[in-house]
């Protein structure tokens, strides 16, 4: 079996590839082990597909903190402004929230896929779903499984776009580092990110509040910190306020054992007007009646508030409790359970063109690559314009 270009991964960064080199007139074929393309975007856009974010570029940059210096080349060529152009030329126009975050005014991502389907198909961009990657035969031709049936494919060149080894059963799963690795390409441990950490949690706060969020919170972690809402889940947190800080309470675990941060239940107040309210507590009132009405406290906040053990009854003390309550964080969340995956093919192994130094005609995109960022549309930016890059790079080697 013969193919001008083979591109294996159908998620983003394939597909926007596949559709770069097949609008130059290249015969592209995707190979992908699911039945269809892109299952992740299509899970990941059921609440909403953000697909980028309209911060100025200054602010958006270090968002990928080590890797902006060596990402910034691809995402100035493919920016979030072109992200949303590209949306548009599919018929799926975007809007920015009051966040900033940049969403499809669909909603949804099923009808962006579709659009972008047709589009390349009528490019003509050959599709070859169930197909496992295994590797290379002696000869160095691609090897796959397909329904347990052997297929050697000897393209004229490569792009890898296999993501991460989040989610795995929508099809990234992270067995390519093995197959990478015994060719002698540097892989760095895969690792999740923008995932929970586990917590100790006493049993009332596990059995009676697992799965209720803390809204309009902010965490901290030494001079980092991130507002928005977390969710309480029985093994420990979670949610986008928790992943903001992942990376770097990642790092923390991985070389203490244990990460603390602290809690701000109400960033909104400030301390001394927080006392003031607390210390108008009325004659016979529970405590938990008067931090729900003074404090504005919902009751997982106030059994959040009790895990350290006996409440202070000062107002001060207890002000300083609810704007500084610390969590002491004892390990990390299944990498299956991660929204997204750090490490991957490590930088010195590409070039600028993201070919593969050690295998020539081999290219390298999206989440298989070391980098990470938060979310909030930063994810999937890198993921396109990675993938555009390893298309132009590709390109430019085969005119070579």
């Amino acid at each position: 079996m013969a193919t001008d270009i083979a591109i294996i991964g159908a998620g983003p960064s394939g597909l926007i590839a596949a559709e770069r080199l097949a609008g130059a007139g290249h015969s592209v074929t995707l190979y992908d082990r699911m039945p269809s393309p892109a299952r992740k975007l299509l899970l990941a856009g059921r609440g909403g597909l953000n697909l980028t974010h309209s911060e100025p570029f200054d602010a958006f940059l270090p968002r990928y903190r080590e890797a902006a210096p060596w990402l910034e080349p691809a995402l100035r060529a493919f920016p979030p402004q072109a992200l949303r152009d590209w949306a548009d030329e599919l018929g799926q126009e975007t809007f920015i929230g009051s966040s900033g975050r940049v969403f499809p005014k669909a909603m949804k991502a099923s009808p962006l896929l579709r659009a972008w389907l047709r589009r390349l198909e009528a490019l003509g961009v050959t599709f070859a779903p169930r197909h496992q990657w295994r590797g290379w035969n002696e000869d160095g031709a691609l090897l796959f499984d397909h329904d347990g049936a052997a297929v050697e494919v000897r393209p004229a060149a490569t792009l890898f776009a296999l993501g991460g080894a989040s989610w795995p059963r929508l099809g990234s799963d992270g067995g390519w580092a093995s197959l990478l690795a015994e060719r002698g390409i540097a892989i760095s441990p895969l690792r999740p990110a923008n995932g929970g950490f586990a917590i100790a949690w006493s049993p009332v706060l596990r059995e009676r509040f697992a799965g209720q969020p803390l809204k309009r919170i902010a965490i901290r972690f030494g001079d980092e910190e991130a507002r928005g809402e977390a969710m309480i889940d029985a093994a420990g947190l979670e949610g986008g306020a928790v992943y903001a800080l992942s990376a770097s309470l990642r790092q923390a675990i991985l070389r203490d054992g244990t990460a603390t941060v602290t809690l701000d239940l109400r960033p909104d107040l400030d301390q001394p007007r927080l006392a003031e309210r607390l210390a108008s507590r009325r004659k016979g009132e529970t405590l938990s009646n008067h931090l729900r009405k003074a404090a504005g406290l919902s009751p997982v906040a106030i059994t959040l508030l009790r895990e350290p053990g006996r409440l202070p009854e000062e107002p001060a003390a207890l002000a300083a409790l609810i704007k500084a309550l610390p969590l002491t964080l004892s390990g990390l969340s299944p990498i299956e359970r991660a929204i997204s995956t750090a490490g991957g093919i490590a930088l010195a192994e590409l070039d600028d063109n993201l070919m593969l130094k050690r295998l020539p005609g081999a290219f390298a995109a999206g989440e298989m690559l070391d980098w990470e960022a938060p979310t909030g549309g930063y994810l999937l930016q890198a993921c396109f314009a990675t993938g555009v890059a390893a298309a132009a790079g590709l390109e430019s080697w085969l005119r070579r």
